[in-house]
Formats: C-alpha cells, sequence, structure tokens
C-alpha cells in the first residue's frame, strides 16, 4: 500500500486520478482503517488529507460557517460560536463515538463513509448544509441530500473530494435539534435518528422546516412531506402528530438485531417529534 500525504486539494485529487487501483481517502480513519484491518477493503493507496489547510479550518463566511471536511468532531463542539448557531448539528457530531473517537472522526468522514446511521447526515440535511466538492473536472457544490446513495456508497465520482461544508446563515427565529434513539446511551449506532429545522415567523407560525430521518431506509433522506405538516403552523399538537406520522410513513428500514422494521417505524414517528419541539424551543429561545 501506498501512503501519501499531501498539502494542497490539487496535489490529493492528482494522486486520486492518478492511480489505477482502489484509493482511499483519509480523515479520521475512524471508519476506515477497522475496515483495513477487517480486511475488508485492500486500497492500493491512502491519501491523507488532514494536513490541507482549507480541509481543517472552520471560518465565517456570509453570515454562516465553512466547515473543512477534515475538521475533527471535536473541534466542531467546542467551537462556541459554531455551536451557538447551529445547535443540531452540533448535536449530531456530539454523539459520533467516545471522545477518543470525536477528537480523530469528521463530518466528512461521517458523511463519506455512507452508513445509513451516522449521526451528523441527517443533522446536516436538516440544516440546509451544502458539501463544496473537487475533482479533475473542477469544483461543484452539492447538497448534503444528495451524496448518500446507499450503505457505504455515494454520488462521488471515484477522483472526487468533499472538501468543505457550507453552513448557511440562520433566519432569526430558527432552531434546530438532532436526537437519535439507542440501545445503549452511550457510544452505540443509531436505531433511529431525526434531524429537524425550522424557522418561526413574527406571527409565531412556522415558516420554514426542513426534516431528515436516518437509520431507517438504505441512506439518510429527507422528508419533505413531513416537514410540510410544520409549515404554515403554530407547531402545535395537531401539526407535530402530522410530522410523527409522515416521518412514519417515510420510512424503509430492515430488520436486523437491533430493530424490527415495525419498531423503526414507529419510533421515527416518535423521535422526529421530539426534535421539531425542541427546535422550536430553541428557535423561541432566541425571540
Amino acid at each position: 500500500m501506498r501512503y501519501e500525504a499531501p498539502k494542497t486539494v490539487a496535489a490529493a485529487v492528482a494522486l486520486l486520478s492518478g492511480v489505477k487501483g482502489q484509493a482511499r481517502v483519509l480523515a479520521g480513519g475512524t471508519d476506515l482503517l477497522i475496515q483495513m484491518r477487517a480486511g475488508r477493503i485492500e486500497p492500493e493507496l491512502l491519501v491523507d488529507i488532514k494536513g490541507i489547510p482549507e480541509m481543517t479550518s472552520i471560518v465565517a463566511e456570509d453570515g454562516g460557517f465553512r466547515v473543512g471536511a477534515a475538521v475533527t468532531c471535536m473541534e466542531l463542539v467546542e467551537h462556541t460560536a459554531f455551536a451557538r448557531a447551529w445547535p443540531g448539528v452540533t448535536d449530531g457530531v456530539r454523539l459520533i463515538g467516545s471522545i477518543q473517537v470525536k477528537g480523530r472522526a469528521t463530518m466528512g468522514g461521517n458523511l463519506c463513509n455512507a452508513s445509513p446511521a451516522a449521526d451528523s447526515v441527517p443533522a446536516m440535511m436538516a440544516a440546509g448544509a451544502v458539501a463544496r466538492i473537487v475533482g479533475p473536472k473542477g469544483m461543484r457544490d452539492a447538497p448534503v441530500e444528495n451524496i448518500p446513495t446507499g450503505p457505504g456508497r455515494t454520488s462521488l465520482a471515484r477522483d472526487e473530494i468533499v472538501i468543505s461544508f457550507l453552513l448557511p446563515r440562520r433566519a432569526p427565529r430558527s432552531g434546530d435539534a438532532y436526537l437519535r434513539f439507542t440501545p445503549r446511551t452511550e457510544m452505540d449506532i443509531a436505531v433511529v435518528g431525526a434531524g429537524v429545522n425550522l424557522t418561526l415567523g413574527d406571527e409565531g407560525l412556522c415558516t420554514q422546516a426542513r426534516v431528515a430521518l436516518g437509520a431507517v431506509a438504505e441512506h439518510a433522506m429527507l422528508v419533505p412531506d413531513a416537514a410540510a405538516m410544520l409549515i404554515g403552523t403554530s407547531v402545535d399538537t395537531a401539526a407535530l402528530d402530522r410530522l410523527a406520522a409522515a416521518a412514519s410513513a417515510a420510512c424503509r428500514p430492515i430488520d436486523d438485531k437491533r430493530g424490527t422494521k415495525a419498531f423503526r417505524i414507529k419510533v421515527a414517528g416518535v423521535i422526529a417529534r421530539r426534535a421539531a419541539e425542541i427546535a422550536l424551543q430553541r428557535a423561541g429561545r432566541q425571540g
């Protein structure tokens, strides 16, 4: 195996586009190294991106934040301004593994590993995060929801890299939240996850909403029908009931040792509703 640690995005892309065999990008390595040790993958080339400045920084941009794809989860959790602006995204990032894992793991890796149960991904989808992607053909931006396509699969070309995420400017009276259900309270994988992001208008009615689910389909996904149940309402009990029903209706889970289809479908509605209640509280606190 060949190991390279480029210092620029262009050099990383050149390495990926030039290799004939299997190549992998190393960000935190918390998923990749486990897969390699288990013999599930044997890359010919490993491209370590942690030395590329724009992939390891958090900067203000257009009233929002641009977060490098190789920024560690712990750096993001400890970034006070980001956590204040996007507490729901921080909720998801905070749930990724132990403190030690968060010291290495990244949102870019969490997305590109493409686990249906990834915690930061529904939170980013609900937030409307946009990934910046670079490859031999140049740079493009894509909504995070367009990237995962199935377990371990993404829409990225083999020589493309996600270099950063843009979390946009928040409208006044906005709030977001991410919740998950797990059998254990610590260091577990989501059986169901839900992210909700909403904005309230001057009269207290919801003017915008996004709802995303994880671990209930082949990939994390937006649920526009669930978001629609909040828009134009005061996010009252009836609206939350409709949100829960729409979230459950969107699920297409599998039975496995961690939960049955019926259980996941039921819990998805419950968790989405609770996340919406927290997002509503946060939006109201902004005044």
